[in-house]
């Protein structure tokens, strides 16, 4: 088994358009691919268990292969600690993983073929209110934030 390092990658640029890097802990492959061991938590359009090459003196990143994992973002201001609690243990019956969990932000994997219904229906349940909210990290072009990537659709039809 490889050993784990945690690399930098860019998650964006700040309101004074500084890059904002994200460590992100990943198994580096024999190609020197690297596959993430998390799904990262403002990284958009990647997932654990998915492998990437990456561009050092960038901090960027090119997908190489998908895992089939979505990410899964839970934000709430007043705490998660309620959520963790309830919404976790439910999530984890259907295979998902917490991958960062601190007051105010959940980040979870979980297997697409789980099924987009199955797990939004948890979500919605438990993800109440004004001060709370979830989203894909993987689902959408994250030029836009809104058109589907559709890369499940192979794993989906398989199944």
């Amino acid at each position: 088994m490889q050993a784990l390092e945690v690399i930098e990658l860019l998650a964006g640029y700040d309101a004074q358009g500084q890059p904002v890097l994200e460590r992100i802990p990943v198994r580096t492959l024999e190609d020197d691919s690297c596959q993430l061991v998390k799904s990262p938590a403002f990284i958009k359009g990647i997932a654990s268990g998915d492998v990437i090459k990456v561009d050092a003196p960038n901090n960027a990143f090119e997908l190489v292969e998908r895992s089939g994992n979505l990410c899964i973002r839970i934000y709430s201001r007043s705490g998660t600690e309620a959520l963790a609690e309830n919404l976790v243990p439910e999530l984890e019956k259907l295979g998902a993983e917490l991958d960062t969990e601190n007051p105010r932000m959940l980040v979870l994997s979980i297997h697409v073929s789980c099924g987009f219904s199955a797990i939004e229906a948890l979500l919605k349940q438990h993800v109440q209110g004004p001060d709370a909210m979830w989203l894909y990290g993987n689902v959408y072009d994250p030029a836009d934030g809104q058109t589907p990537l559709n890369w499940w659709q192979k794993i989906i039809d398989e199944n």
